[in-house]
């Protein structure tokens, strides 16, 4: 009777996750990892841009300017971070280019800089920002992008194969 126990065991499998749960990780994860990176290289002064000015606007007090404002960034970091990766998932699926996601992050940062920028104070004007500070960002916004899109994309592709290789009738050579 244990033996027949630990077969079934044995035989049961994982459900895998939704295309969409995997978005939402995705995004959650890729958020909250590059902006504390971002927050490690703000500490190093590679850039001038801590990830707590995304507090600026709608915090007040001075928690947010202490360890608790800046744990309290990255995670709302990466909240609004899946709503990204939801929008690459809607437009840009499909393509599977390592420069497609590398223009998605080169946009989220012109966005960034050039639109939301009078939003918020801690980042200063696109002509006084540091050139350290561009640059710094600038690789942050080409990696974020780059994890998001082609992890994405990747798996959308890989869903598509698994999903053809099922429909394929399988001939065995006898």
């Amino acid at each position: 009777m244990a033996e027949k126990k630990e077969k079934y065991e044995q035989e049961q499998h994982e459900k895998p996750l939704s295309f969409m749960a995997m978005v939402i990780i995705t995004g959650f994860v890729g958020g909250m990892l590059w902006s504390g990176l971002a927050f490690i290289a703000w500490y190093f002064n590679f850039t001038e841009i801590h990830p707590r000015v995304i507090l600026e606007p709608w915090a007040i007090g001075a928690w947010k300017k202490q360890w608790l404002g800046t744990l309290i960034s990255i995670v709302l970091l990466g909240v609004i971070s899946i709503g990204v990766a939801i929008m690459y998932y809607i437009l840009l699926r499909r393509f599977r280019s390592i420069f497609i996601s590398i223009g998605f992050g080169l946009a989220l940062l012109a966005l960034v800089l050039f639109v939301l920028n009078p939003i918020f104070p801690g980042i200063p004007p696109f002509r006084k920002m540091e050139l350290n500070t561009l640059i710094t960002t600038a690789c942050f916004y080409v990696l974020y992008g780059t994890f998001i899109g082609y992890s994405i994309s990747y798996e959308e592709h890989e869903m598509k194969k698994i999903k053809k290789a099922n429909h394929e009738p399988q001939f065995s050579p006898d």
